[in-house]
């Protein structure tokens, strides 16, 4: 086959199938792209010789209304999957930063988890069958587009957090869920020694709320203003008797933690949650780098005080996401210009990976990104995935580089 270059955005798994053959047998690099709001996470692209666009990739194959059911193209931008399941009160609670752009298969790819999935799940549970066209052209469907569909289950959800190394993702069967009939969004600026109480409160609701979020900074991403310790976000979603049972309950959680003032958002509530889920990826250009902890961490609002306390020894500028419910931790760090976070970034990312080793970059377009621990420690399973990126993709040719280990 005459090898390719330049860009190149296929419009069928057939035609992904041609490309991915022909550069695989050419010896030629491939460097996948979706949406490209991920695109910080990670190492930069290696040298690639062919830029495959997923974004032709575009539609949704099978809507199963009455059967929980739908399939979309890789390329599809999750808002548009969103408005059409709304339309028949359905959902799939994948909770992506930057949902107009952010592409189904990009966002599995990448292995995003959203605030939400401590009650919903985790988007690769939603996978229930998937086309992939591997390394040499090979496409491989598995599952269906059946709930309890077993066959092929867990090979469609090895894609999923593989970061385009194994297989470029053509078509994901999802399952959905009923659409929540109402959501409520509350905003709380904490007073001083406020901060801890509130969260083990929201922590231990009777009724968990959808999303509870500790919040330092963000203002221009978010809006609405920090207390002395920053401010709490909390997303309810149920029925109207459920809502006004846990508005309730939430009042007078964050009364006994000693917050006087909750500020409450009906019309637009959901779009509240969703500036919060792009905050995740908001970036300063090269005078900002945000790092994400996915581990579920003891106290993710006190390791975020002490992260804080690490940015204002190097001179940096700190904000911060704790997620009450999941323990994930968020850190935004920058500086006045690019010269001067350059200055420093590296002696940082050292020092913050001896406290939170399992750091990762989510957001960085510092030129200095290819010299930080990006994905953290390795995981004890690295020798595993490199094994299975051998067997995969053994000449190499899918985002080489990009991912943990240099895989």
């Amino acid at each position: 086959m005459k090898a390719l270059e330049g860009r190149v955005a296929p419009a069928s798994a057939q035609e992904l199938s041609e490309i991915l053959a022909c550069c695989d047998s050419a010896g030629e690099k491939v460097t996948i792209v979706g949406g490209d709001t991920l695109s910080g996470m990670g190492l930069p692209p290696q040298r690639a010789d062919v830029t495959l666009l997923t974004t032709a990739l575009n539609g949704v194959v099978r809507n199963e209304r009455a059967d929980c059911t739908m399939s979309a193209l890789a390329g599809t931008p999750l808002q548009s999957i969103a408005t059409l399941l709304a339309t028949q009160s359905q959902f799939v609670p994948i909770d992506a930063p930057q949902a107009r752009s952010a592409t189904l298969g990009g966002t599995l790819a990448a292995g995003w988890l959203g605030p939400r999935r401590h009650l919903y799940g985790r988007p690769r549970d939603y996978v229930i069958g998937s086309t992939v066209v591997l390394a040499d052209g090979t496409v491989a469907r598995a599952g269906g587009m059946v709930v309890k569909n077993v066959a092929g289950y867990d090979m469609s959800r090895l894609y999923v957090g593989s970061f385009g190394t194994l297989g470029v993702l053509a078509q994901a069967n999802l399952k959905t869920m009923p659409l929540p009939p109402q959501a409520r969004m509350f905003f709380a600026p904490l007073p001083e020694h406020t901060r801890a109480r509130a969260c083990v409160q929201i922590a231990a609701l009777a009724i968990a709320p959808a999303a509870a979020l500790w919040i330092d900074g963000f203002r221009a991403a978010i809006g609405g203003d920090d207390g002395a310790e920053g401010r709490i976000a909390v997303l309810l979603e149920g029925s109207a008797p459920a809502l006004e049972r846990a508005t309730r309950d939430v009042r007078s959680a964050l009364g006994r933690a000693g917050v006087p003032d909750t500020f409450v958002v009906d019309a637009g509530a959901r779009q509240s949650f969703e500036r919060i889920v792009d905050a995740y990826v908001a970036s300063l250009g090269e005078r900002s780098i945000t790092y994400r902890v996915l581990k579920p961490v003891q106290d993710p609002e006190t390791s975020a005080v002490a992260v804080k306390e690490l940015a204002r020894h190097f001179g940096l500028r700190f904000e911060s996401i704790a997620d009450v419910m999941n323990g994930d931790l968020l850190l935004r760090i920058s500086a006045s210009d690019s010269r001067r976070l350059g200055a420093k970034l590296e002696n940082f990312d050292d020092a913050l990976h001896d406290l939170e080793p399992r750091a990762q970059v989510v957001a960085c377009a510092h030129p200095h990104r290819t010299n930080l621990q990006v994905w953290g420690a390795p995981p004890d399973a690295l020798e595993k995935m490199r094994a299975l990126k051998a067997r995969f993709d053994p000449n190499n040719t899918l985002n080489p580089g990009r991912f943990i280990g240099g895989i």
